[in-house]
């Protein structure tokens, strides 16, 4: 099998040859390639083969240069979960090969790919997290019954505290989640994701309606907010953020109700939570309470200086007590000179 390296941002309809294999998803659109591209300056190398006009292989990979963390291939950067598409085990080790040859020439520190559990059998994983989706080819009835009492009683309370979800695919909207985005961060003891970044995630996707920002309001005011993208009738949840001050009015779970509701109207297929670490305990409760299936994403890195698959060195903590007391501005500053070299 002989790969082509695809440019997708440059490939002529690109996301119309998606649609041709049932299993790719927004983290494989040229939409998402402009994102990464754009805000953090990455290079895509997307392998495909495309055989009578359909897509049957692809394994996308960005070239991720940094001073700080090295040069190497990421399948893909800022992305929870990128399944390698392979018609068959034989293929898809075709495949690694050519991708391990094309990172010797490049001098890629080593390679990371976000997911592929089926293929990667032999091979032991860098970082393990949850993931879980729900099936939206049901009633909205029997959606809201599959919940867990506590995420019902949640969604009501929110309903009868009097507040109010919209989903917008406008600038503004956009630019109110960035400042609550801002706030949880904070929070968090982490600094925010740039401006630029959910600039042009605005400009390339949610301006397009391939997602959109739902904020919920408490008297006009924006308590809570969270970013879904979708393609090939398949949606996930990115992005949310909240104003400390509201949660109590349980404004993050009408969000995620109104959009599981307007994607099955839709008629999607599949609404995906993205993915958890396994220590955090507290995600982990609010997303099991949805009636999603429950699986495991492991994350793979192969040294190509050991031509070995190796542990995680390194991996960022989740909190930072510093960055709690730093002034917004300064945290801004610093994940505008970070996240590049994260991705």
């Amino acid at each position: 099998m002989n790969l082509h390296i695809i440019n997708p941002i440059e490939y002529p309809d690109w996301d119309e040859l998606l649609l041709t294999n049932e299993n790719t998803s927004f983290f494989h659109t040229s939409e998402w390639a402009k994102v990464l591209h754009g805000a953090y300056g990455y290079t895509p190398f997307y392998f495909a083969t495309i055989e009578d006009n359909k897509l049957t292989t692809l394994i996308p990979m960005m070239e991720v240069k940094s001073m700080l963390t090295g040069k190497r291939g990421v399948s893909l950067p800022f992305t929870d979960n990128c399944e390698p598409i392979v018609m068959d085990q034989q293929l898809f080790d075709m495949a690694i090969e050519q991708i391990r040859e094309c990172g010797r020439k490049k001098n890629w520190k080593h390679i990371e790919w976000r997911g592929g559990s089926d293929n990667f059998k032999k091979a032991s994983s860098s970082l393990s997290f949850y993931s879980h989706d729900v099936k939206l080819n049901e009633t909205e009835e029997k959606l809201f019954s599959s919940l867990k009492s506590s995420t019902r009683r949640n969604i009501k309370n929110a309903q009868s505290r009097g507040v109010e979800v919209s989903l917008n695919n406008t600038l503004d909207a956009v630019k109110q989640f960035f400042k609550l985005n801002c706030m949880t961060r904070k929070k968090h003891g982490l600094p925010p994701q740039p401006f630029i970044f959910f600039n042009k995630l605005f400009k390339d996707v949610i301006s397009k309606k391939k997602g959109f920002v739902a904020l919920a309001f408490s008297k006009k005011k924006a308590i809570a907010g969270a970013v879904f993208l979708h393609f090939n009738k398949k949606a996930v949840y990115k992005y949310g953020a909240s104003d400390e001050g509201y949660l109590n009015m349980r404004p993050n779970n009408l969000l995620m109700w109104e959009a599981i509701k307007h994607y099955a109207k839709e008629s999607f297929s599949n609404f995906s939570f993205g993915i958890t670490e396994m220590e955090n305990q507290g995600l982990l409760q609010f997303k099991r309470g949805w009636g999603a299936t429950e699986s495991l994403v492991n994350y793979y890195r192969y040294s190509l200086k050991n031509n070995e698959f190796i542990k995680d060195s390194f991996r960022a903590k989740t909190s930072y007590p510093i960055f709690k007391k730093m002034p917004s501005p300064v945290l801004n500053a610093i994940g505008y000179l970070l996240y590049r070299h994260i991705g």
